[in-house]
C-alpha cells in the first residue's frame, strides 16, 4: 500500500497522478480492508498531496464508501471524519457527503438519533460553501424528523426552530408540510396539547391531494388515511389539554366538524364536549389509542391521561351538583378525597375554574375571570359548593326591568305635562 501511494505521489503530471490514485482507491474498496482504507485517508489529508488532488480523491472516496460492508463503512467513515477535522474548512463538501452516507446507513438500521446527529454535524451556515435555503430547510426538517422517531422533542425543536426562519419563503409544498407535521409532533411530545391540536387540525384540512413540484419529480400523494390520522391526533390532544375556555372552543370546532363523527374516537369527543362524566371503561378504551408520552406519569404521580380525565370529570360534576363532599367527589373521580381537594384548589388557583378557596391562608388572590366553573371550597367542612349563573341572570333581568320602569315613568311624566312624545 505504501509503495502504491508513493508511486502515485511521485507522478508529476496532475492528471496522471489523479488517475493513479483512483486506481489505488478502487483496489482499496475492492479489498474491503480497513487498514488499507485508513492509510489511503491518512495519505490524502497529508501535506504530500496537493489540495486540488486530495479534494477530488476524497470526494470519490466519500461517494464510493457505500461499497464497503456496513460495519466497515461506519468505522472508516468515522475515521475519515476524525482525520479530516483539523482541515475541515478545506474539505467541507467531502465531509457533507460522508455524513449523508452515514446518516442513510444509520437510518436504514433505524438508529434514528445517530442518523440525526450525523446530519447535524453538517455546517449549514458555512461562509465558504454556499448552500441554498431549500437544502438548509430540507436538512433541518430531516434532522427534526429523525429525532422525533426517538421521541426526542428537545433536539428536534432546535432544528425545527431553525427551519422556522426558512419555511416562510419556501415554495416547496412537500417540505412545508413535513415542517408542519414535525412542529405539531414536537408540541405534542412537550405536552403543549392545545397548541398541538390546532396544528394537527390545520394539517387535517389540507384540500390538495397531490403536492410537490412536477418538474423536479418531487411529488407526494396525501391520502384520506393520513388526513384522518391528523384529525384523530387533533381530537386526542384537545381531550388531553388542560380544561379552560380555549379548550372548550377547540372542542366545539371539532365536534361541529362532520368528519369527526366518522372517527373511532368520536364517542369520547362527544361526551367531553357535552361535559358528561366519563367512566373508567370509557377512559380505558381511550387510553388504548394513546402514545407513550400521552400516558407518561407526572410529578404528582398522576399520568397525563389521569390528570385530563379528573379535571374534565370535576368540571362535569359542577354541572350536576349544587355541592358535594370531598369524599363523594373522590369516589366520583376515582381518587382519594385529599387529591380531589388538591386538584380542585389548583384549578381554581390557575384560573381554570371560577371560584374562591375559603381557608386560613387564602390561595386564590388572583383575579378569577374565566367562568369555566364557579364555586367555593370549604376546607373546614370538607365540601365543595358549586354555583351557576342563575343569580346573576336574575339580577340582570331585574336591572332591565328597573330601566324599563324608569323610562315609562319619564314618559308618563312628559305626557302629564302635555309634552309630545315621538313614537
Amino acid at each position: 500500500m505504501e509503495s502504491a501511494l508513493a508511486s502515485a505521489s511521485a507522478i508529476t503530471d496532475q492528471r496522471q497522478k489523479i488517475e493513479q490514485y483512483k486506481v489505488v482507491l478502487s483496489s482499496v474498496l475492492a479489498s474491503n480492508d480497513i487498514n488499507r482504507a485508513k492509510k489511503f485517508v491518512d495519505h490524502m489529508v497529508s501535506d504530500d498531496v496537493p489540495l486540488v488532488v486530495s479534494r477530488q480523491l476524497l470526494q470519490s472516496f466519500a461517494q464510493e464508501i457505500g461499497r464497503l460492508e456496513p460495519d466497515r463503512q461506519k468505522e472508516i467513515a468515522h475515521y475519515a471524519l476524525n482525520q479530516i477535522q483539523p482541515r475541515v474548512v478545506s474539505f467541507e463538501e467531502q465531509v457533507l457527503i460522508i455524513r449523508e452516507k452515514l446518516a442513510e446507513l444509520y437510518e436504514s438500521e433505524q438508529q434514528w438519533s445517530k442518523a440525526a446527529q450525523m446530519l447535524s454535524g453538517i455546517d449549514l451556515d458555512s461562509g465558504i460553501r454556499m448552500l441554498d435555503d431549500t437544502y438548509k430547510l430540507s436538512k433541518c426538517v430531516q434532522i427534526a424528523r429523525l429525532y422525533l422517531e426517538d421521541d426526542d422533542a428537545a433536539n428536534a425543536e432546535v432544528f425545527i426552530n431553525k427551519a422556522s426562519f426558512l419555511v416562510s419563503n419556501s415554495p416547496h409544498e412537500v417540505l412545508n408540510l413535513q415542517y408542519k407535521v414535525c412542529y405539531a409532533r414536537i408540541l405534542d411530545l412537550k405536552r403543549k396539547f392545545l397548541e398541538a391540536a390546532l396544528r394537527y387540525y390545520d394539517i387535517s384540512q389540507i384540500e390538495k391531494r397531490q403536492i410537490g413540484d412536477e418538474r423536479s419529480m418531487v411529488l407526494r400523494w396525501i391520502d384520506e388515511e393520513a388526513l384522518e390520522q391528523a384529525l384523530t391526533a387533533a381530537v386526542t390532544c384537545t381531550i388531553l389539554a388542560a380544561a379552560g375556555p380555549q379548550r372548550s372552543r377547540v372542542l366545539a370546532t371539532l365536534y361541529k366538524d362532520e368528519r369527526c363523527s366518522k372517527l373511532k374516537i368520536y364517542p369520547i369527543l362527544q361526551k367531553v364536549y357535552l361535559e358528561r362524566i366519563l367512566r373508567k371503561p370509557e377512559i380505558d378504551a381511550f387510553a388504548e389509542e394513546l402514545k407513550g408520552h400521552q400516558k407518561a406519569r407526572l410529578a404528582d404521580n398522576f399520568t397525563v391521561l389521569d390528570r385530563a380525565m379528573i379535571e374534565h370529570n370535576l368540571l362535569s360534576a359542577s354541572k350536576l351538583y349544587t355541592n358535594i363532599s370531598f369524599e363523594e367527589l373522590g369516589t366520583l373521580l376515582g381518587i382519594a378525597p385529599q387529591k380531589a381537594e388538591k386538584i380542585a384548589s389548583k384549578m381554581i388557583y390557575e384560573d381554570r375554574m371560577r371560584g374562591s378557596i375559603d381557608q386560613a391562608e387564602k390561595i386564590a388572590s388572583k383575579m378569577i375571570y374565566e367562568d369555566r366553573m364557579r364555586g367555593s371550597i370549604d376546607q373546614v367542612e370538607a365540601f365543595i359548593h358549586f354555583e351557576d349563573d342563575t343569580e346573576e341572570l336574575q339580577q340582570w333581568d331585574q336591572q332591565i326591568v328597573g330601566l324599563c320602569q324608569a323610562l315609562n315613568d319619564v314618559l308618563d311624566s312628559m305626557a302629564k305635562k302635555g309634552m309630545s312624545i315621538p313614537v
